[in-house]
């Protein structure tokens, strides 16, 4: 099996992108599996045998998906692209754009750009699947459009490093504290609507000076809970208002420790199978896997699993406040991005 770790280049303008390309495009140039039976559909995987994700998902999990994937269907070689929603998006708009599929099956957490996609239809096909029917699903609430299907859900909690925080964090507001000045991660929200909707949860919930009281102790920013959680990990930074649970990196024995909220905020990853995919059955069957309990589990240690009693999963993504990205258009996005860089960045 072979690794990618290349870099991917971001393309200006996602969302202008995305807008011109659901009108110059429709859904009989879309892609998709062969016509025939969920059997058909394994056949044709397995003759094309190769599958690309493309995921803003970590690291460990995406190479856990991979060896499940492999091991049910030993056939098809699965490779994956690891890279933040900004970086992604605009690859998959530009493979659409120029027909040139690199990407069989995306993965990501930005709800406004899913729900533009999937009420344009451009990017994706039908998910044909079984599993996508299942009861424990929950295909009402999991399922949009018959395109797009949640997959998983980022928890974001309370972390810190133990040797620096021995007494470990309680709420929120803990971080707050002149001993941790210069020594606290916060993710960068830029152009990320999941993020922003989190800043303003935060601020709901914590008073509207929280983030004011964080930039005065002057936090180091990250792309992204991955970032922060290595950080944590290393002891550059030694406390985290919102970070990944830190399930992964204390199995392995890192100085770390995590908390969920009461009402712990997360974002779920929106998965489809891309309509310029070069292996559309196997992205069919990539997709479909990812939501039964053996890709469940794979897929969400240390995250919210779409699936009941998924070992290793630390909530279902029922029990999460999710982003309530609705009101959160480009120019909002874009307002807040502005506001957020005078505060911390200037």
């Amino acid at each position: 099996m072979r690794k990618f770790n290349r870099g991917l280049a971001v393309v200006a303008g996602a969302f202008a992108i995305l807008t011109a390309s659901a009108c110059g495009s429709s859904d009989d140039s879309s892609s998709g599996p062969v016509d025939g039976s969920w059997e058909d559909v394994i056949a044709g995987a397995e003759s094309e045998g190769s599958v690309m994700l493309y995921s803003s998902q970590k690291p460990a999990n995406l190479e856990a998906l991979e060896a499940a994937f492999e091991a049910k269907y030993p056939k098809i070689d699965m490779e994956f692209v690891r890279g933040t929603d900004p970086d992604i998006n605009p690859k998959v708009e530009t493979e659409n754009k120029t027909g040139k599929g690199i990407a069989d099956v995306h993965m990501q957490t930005d709800t406004a750009w899913m729900n533009a996609a999937a009420e344009s239809g451009t990017y994706s096909t039908d998910l044909v699947g079984p599993s996508f029917r299942a009861a424990d699903f929950a295909p009402d609430k999991s399922l949009i459009n018959d395109r797009f299907a949640i997959t998983s859900a980022a928890v974001f909690a309370l972390g810190w490093n133990t040797n620096a925080v021995p007494e470990g964090l309680a709420t929120a507001t803990d971080v707050i504290n002149p001993a941790h000045k210069g020594k606290i991660g916060i993710m960068n929200p830029t152009g990320i609507a999941s993020y922003v909707d989190m800043y303003r949860y935060f601020a709901e919930t914590y008073g509207e000076d929280y983030w004011n009281k964080i930039a005065a102790l002057q936090p180091r920013v990250y792309p992204s809970a991955l970032g922060v959680a290595q950080a944590l990990t290393s002891g550059e930074i030694v406390a985290a208002p919102s970070v990944q649970p830190l399930v992964t990196e204390m199995d392995s024995g890192a100085p770390v420790d995590w908390k969920l909220a009461e009402k712990p905020w997360g974002t779920p990853w929106y998965t489809h199978a891309l309509s310029v995919a070069p292996h559309p059955n196997a992205a069919q069957l990539l997709a479909d896997f990812m939501v039964t309990r053996e890709g469940q589990t794979a897929l969400n240690s240390g995250y919210a699993a779409v699936l009941p009693d998924i070992p290793g999963a630390v909530a279902r993504t029922q029990s999460i406040t999710m982003p309530a990205t609705d009101n959160l258009t480009p120019e909002d996005i874009q307002k807040y991005s502005q506001q957020w860089s005078e505060l911390f960045q200037n």
